[in-house]
């Protein structure tokens, strides 16, 4: 009798499991379809800008002409290499900050180390680059504000500024054929802005005989022409003089935006002396950016992990990086070197520009059609 009730059992059991086979699956509602499709659209995105592009907005005029405020730009992650998170605990598809607040949107609970995959390319000269601006310390290093510049000199190089002419190794620096710097306009009355914008001018100051803008040899040539313009002069620092601000910001070496170096850029596995020069330049690496936890500074002499050293070997690379808009642009002669693990990719194209100055009722001028799609050099 007890094998038959078992077998019975079995019987309404496997009668059961049939039923439910034969029964159709309950259809998905159209809200959980839609969330199921913003998760993996979330996840998608986030792989995309994490491995291969971000988009950048220009946000200053540091690099104009080359690259004006408004400008849209698809930075690659492959022409370097993606590097990996140091804090992986981030709100997906953020900055710093969740979207419209000031709550950080990452948390620092976990910090890994910063490692590279392998990429196209290196960091050449001459690449304009986006990278994590390393003054930013209160900040973990991949939540440092995005920079954008142009690499004028690459580890191991020696880099000097003469008279606003760039070399590296000795050797004269190519010129960005958009490069602009400062000139001081003398006129006896006001200029309406619609002259300077029509020149591609957006950065100009009144002053007390005139204006002072920021613009190309051409232009200001072009300027000089003008019957309302009494003269046209380029500004320029003195040699010697120490501009503040400056760096290293020692008065050792009173460089200027205009005279500057020669320095030696650190490159991984090199090795200097420690004394009173080597440390007004290479502080900051060694304290901050090279990975040292307990390294200190006590007069003037180098400590880590409590044992004096009396030399030292860099353990990351470092780059010297330069606005293309010369006379306004803060960059490395103000801040130093850019680490090897800031360097956040390659700006290779501008997918879309507008003309703050312009208003969308002007849509043919508002919009800079030119630059749309437009290889960045």
């Amino acid at each position: 009798m007890i094998l038959d009730k078992l077998t019975k059992r079995k019987k309404e059991a496997v009668k059961q499991e049939q039923v439910s086979k034969d029964q159709p699956k309950k259809k998905k509602s159209i809200a959980r379809e839609w969330l199921d499709a913003l998760i993996f659209a979330v996840i998608a995105a986030s792989f995309v800008r994490w491995l291969v592009f971000t988009p950048y907005t220009i946000p200053t005029s540091s690099m104009e002409r080359s690259l004006l405020v408004g400008d849209f730009l698809i930075v690659s992650k492959l022409h370097y290499g993606p590097k990996t998170p140091k804090t992986p605990l981030q709100m997906p598809l953020t900055s710093n900050y969740i979207w419209g607040t000031k709550i950080p949107s990452y948390l620092t609970w976990i910090q890994l180390p910063v490692y590279r995959l392998p990429g196209f390319s290196e960091v050449k000269n001459n690449d304009v680059v986006v990278f994590h601006y390393p003054g930013e310390l209160r900040f973990p290093s991949d939540q440092r504000t995005p920079y954008i510049k142009r690499c004028i000199g690459i580890p191991g190089d020696t880099l000097q500024i003469d008279g606003k002419v760039i070399y590296i190794n000795d050797q004269p620096f190519p010129v960005p054929p958009d490069m602009q710097t400062s000139f001081r306009i003398e006129t006896n009355g006001p200029i309406k802005d619609r002259v300077f914008y029509n020149n591609n001018i957006t950065d100009f100051n009144k002053t007390r005989n005139g204006y002072l803008i920021q613009t190309n040899y051409e232009t200001a040539d072009k300027l000089q022409s003008m019957s309302f313009i009494s003269k046209v002069t380029e500004e320029k620092y003195d040699s010697g003089y120490n501009e503040p601000g400056t760096f290293p910001q020692s008065p050792k070496y009173p460089w200027n935006r205009d005279f500057f170096g020669p320095v030696p850029i650190p490159a991984r596995g090199d090795t200097i002396p420690i004394n009173e020069e080597t440390l007004s330049i290479y502080d900051d690496v060694i304290l901050h950016y090279d990975g040292n936890e307990n390294a200190e500074i006590k007069e003037g002499k180098l400590y880590i992990d409590g044992q004096q050293v009396s030399e030292y070997t860099f353990k990351l690379d470092y780059y010297f990086m330069m606005g293309d808009n010369r006379h306004n642009s803060l960059d490395s002669r103000y801040w130093g070197f850019v680490p090897s693990d800031h360097i956040i990719g390659k700006a290779i194209f501008t997918w879309w520009s507008v003309d703050k100055n312009e208003t969308w009722l002007h849509i043919g001028d508002k919009i800079r059609w030119h630059k749309i799609f437009k290889a960045i050099k």
